[in-house]
């Protein structure tokens, strides 16, 4: 089908530096930055409407005038986080920034504008008059194709005008032109090229109703014929896009399948993929998957690093998949300090020669994710703790795609723990529990009351005994406790079904 196009497009990196920027999360140094290469991208790339779009005095993003007070977040169940027997766009409810599409409506109208990206109506006509100029030379360039060439080198000029509009951040013309680019295209993998871009568009935006619609579309062209480079891409797509849509079950799966096969680069590093998938995974799979899936997966293990140097060895040369005999005959590479980042660009570029140029990823300390999955596992909670703590800090909080739900994924987490070691007990003390999770017991107490009520932990807490004491669902016990409850649900609603009767009949009398 031919090498992916369309991937350079828009810049998603400048996405998360415009969110670095707003965010009240992060410290001056990274704003700063955030600051230095957003302003580089703009001049270089002549973004005169992503410029107008975000910097504007009256209606610019980054200012408190423009993006203004988002609409108020809908009412979200906590009692689920399966989402089970609901559709995609009943999951699309969980996120407040549905209401109001914007590049920081993740932010939900809470901006930071110590740092901010000052406007200059200078330099935005002369960004102006750059566009115009490469507008006029594009069209110039399709008269000449109509004129002398055929519909293949009128759809190249078309596809490079759709990718002008992306590159400088025109959302609505760039969706115009791919949209009318789609209709004129009948190569199945240019079609799914150009859905693809749309997606990436919306994510730049955070439009996620489009990116939700696009994502069905790219599937349906996938399915009839789709070679298997796009179909892995679109894997990644979809991953990501369900977890900003804190559907985290759903997401697992995806996102864990492409780690080995990964070269969507034009949508994050291959680090970031680690990370989401992982992040995923931690909240999603029981605990037998996640054993296998997440923590003893030599793709996350190889980018977190691991604790002794045998273990990394075998991550990084893919024994530990492999099975025994697997290291005969492999040159496995340097290994850094555990936590370390580990460079895997160079493992997840494309063969295209379209695909964007990947940066040099950051260097990140991975310890207290790899903390986060280890120390779960292990049952060395009040170590979890601390790691969840630095991982809301260092990652949830600082990431575009996951901040929205931070504060959900703390709780499902602790939720996770909670039930790990309940489940293993009839009876727990309560001071025992609380050290072992390195909190205080009234600290505990509150923190385990709203899912007891809630009915996501199944147990009683007796201040007066000082314990824990579980309630096993099955059983004799369970039926028994469901009868009753569906007995009280078939009375309640006979009692209404005869009132209903009795109002009716002395109606007709």
């Amino acid at each position: 089908m031919g090498e992916p196009q369309y991937l350079r497009y828009p810049l998603l990196p400048l996405a998360q530096s415009v969110f670095t920027l707003a965010s009240p999360y992060t410290d001056k140094p990274a704003k700063h930055q955030s600051l230095e290469t957003l302003q580089n991208a703009i001049r270089e790339n002549k973004m005169a409407p992503l410029y107008h779009y975000l910097s504007h005095p009256q209606t610019g993003k980054l200012n408190a005038s423009g993006e203004g007070s988002s609409s108020q977040s809908p009412v979200s169940s906590r009692a689920s986080t399966a989402g089970k027997g609901q559709s995609p766009f009943q999951l699309l409810r969980r996120t407040s920034s549905i209401n109001a599409p914007s590049i920081l409506g993740v932010l939900g109208g809470k901006t930071d504008s110590s740092v901010g990206l000052p406007w200059d109506e200078a330099l935005y006509k002369e960004l102006q008059e750059e566009n115009e100029k490469e507008l006029e030379a594009i069209q110039k360039e399709e008269d000449e194709a109509v004129e002398k060439s055929g519909e293949t080198e009128i759809a190249s000029v078309q596809g490079k005008r759709a990718e002008y509009y992306a590159r400088i951040g025109d959302k609505e013309k760039s969706l115009a032109e791919f949209e009318k680019l789609l209709e004129k295209t009948h190569i199945l993998g240019t079609r799914i090229d150009i859905v693809l871009a749309i997606i990436r568009i919306g994510l730049f935006f955070d439009d996620k109703v489009l990116v939700k619609k696009s994502i069905d579309r790219a599937q349906q062209l996938v399915e009839s014929g789709g070679d298997w480079d796009r179909r892995n891409r679109l894997k990644s797509y979809t991953g990501l896009h369900l977890l900003t849509i804190r559907a985290h079950n759903l997401a697992a799966v995806p996102l864990l399948d492409s780690l080995s096969t990964f070269t969507s680069t034009e949508l994050c590093p291959y680090s970031s993929i680690v990370v989401y998938a992982t992040l995923a995974g931690a909240v999603a799979l029981p605990r037998r998957d996640f054993k296998t899936k997440v923590v003893d997966a030599p793709e996350i293990r190889a980018v977190f690093g691991s604790a002794s140097t045998e273990d990394r060895l075998a991550a990084l040369s893919g024994s530990v998949s492999a099975g025994p005999g697997a290291e005969s005959g492999v040159d496995t590479p340097p290994v850094s300090k555990p936590g370390a980042a580990v460079n895997l660009t160079t493992l997840g570029t494309a063969s295209s020669s379209s695909a964007p140029a990947v940066s040099e990823e950051p260097e990140i300390d991975f310890t207290p994710l790899a903390t986060l999955i280890s120390s779960l596992y292990a049952g060395n909670y009040a170590s979890f703790f601390k790691a969840l703590a630095t991982v809301e800090s260092d990652f949830l909080s600082r990431d575009r795609y996951l901040y929205e739900h931070k504060a959900w994924y703390v709780r499902e987490m602790r939720l996770k723990a909670y039930s790990q070691l309940l489940q293993s007990y009839r009876v727990v003390g309560l001071e025992s529990m609380a050290q072992s999770f390195g909190v205080s017991v009234e600290w505990l107490d509150r923190d385990l009351a709203p899912f007891i009520a809630g009915r996501r932990l199944n147990c009683v807490i007796d201040r007066v005994k000082g314990i824990i004491e579980t309630q096993r669902g099955g059983g004799k016990d369970g039926q028994y406790n469901d009868v009753v409850k569906q007995g009280d649900q078939l009375i309640t609603k006979l009692q209404k079904y005869g009132q209903v009767v009795r109002l009716r009949g002395s109606e007709r009398s």
